[in-house]
């Protein structure tokens, strides 16, 4: 019975990562893998609580979070707002979708030479990259949600003489919702993966550069604790979004 009850629980998921830590850990000690690269996870854990308490962890994931969010705000506000209009207004629509197929398929990595060139090295080079490869799912998610709409609802709207700015907010918007948030959980993936590329071209902060630098200098416990680091950011920022998903969109 209690065996049940966990496996309806995450800690079932949690007992796997346990499990996994404990037979990376034996897998070293016992001398399966003497690679000077596998170093034992209880070295790597030590290593990130030293990094950790002595601030240079939270200083470069703060400096790398400082940039995610400034492209990720501006590329959400410009991903609901034009998509909204794209799928609303079909004036709109016929002027930016070819424009936005266009550009949609280039990789964003493939925009570094031309960022390095316009914006330097700064962060208005990594907010550039960042907000390019988290613009297009918002945008995408947003316009089909739009095309999802009853269209007796925006009719319904129009009998009642509301405006395309009213339809918009009042009816549209709301209908579109989980859509929209759909594009944002899938964008922030996306700006973390950006903001660790661009810091591994070309930076000298940030948790990216920190990992990079690691695995220059064979500090291979330190390259673990950034990319371990990381792997909990994500969750984190994952599990933050689902609950306040589930507040907004509570229907």
């Amino acid at each position: 019975m209690r065996i049940a009850r966990l496996c309806r629980t995450r800690l079932v998921g949690v007992l796997l990562i346990v499990l996994l830590a404990i037979g990376w850990e034996l897998i070293v000690r016992t001398g399966v893998s003497t690679s000077p690269s596998v170093p034992p996870i209880s070295s790597i854990f030590a290593e990130w609580g030293r990094l950790i308490v002595s601030g240079v962890i939270p200083n470069q994931l703060g400096a790398s979070l400082y940039r995610m969010f400034i492209a990720y705000f501006i590329a959400s506000a410009l991903g609901v707002g034009i998509g909204l209009l794209m799928g609303y207004f079909r004036f709109v629509d016929n002027l930016l979708e070819p424009l936005v197929e266009l550009l949609r398929p280039v990789p964003t990595p493939s925009y570094i030479p031309i960022a390095i060139l316009l914006l330097g090295l700064g962060t208005e080079m990594k907010v550039f990259l960042i907000a390019a490869a988290t613009f297009f799912p918002v945008l995408l998610n947003t316009y089909s949600g739009v095309k999802q709409v009853d269209p007796v609802q925006i009719d319904t709207g129009r009998t009642f003489c509301l405006s395309s700015a009213e339809i918009l907010w009042k009816i549209i918007l709301p209908a579109t919702v989980p859509q929209i948030f759909t594009g944002l959980r899938i964008s922030l993936g996306i700006g973390l993966i950006m903001v660790v590329i661009s810091e591994m071209v070309a930076a000298n902060s940030g948790i990216g550069y920190f990992i990079l630098q690691a695995q220059r200098t064979f500090e291979v416990s330190q390259m673990y604790a950034g990319i371990f680091t990381l792997g909990v950011v994500g969750y984190v920022l994952n599990f933050i979004f689902v609950r306040i998903e589930r507040k907004i969109v509570h229907w």
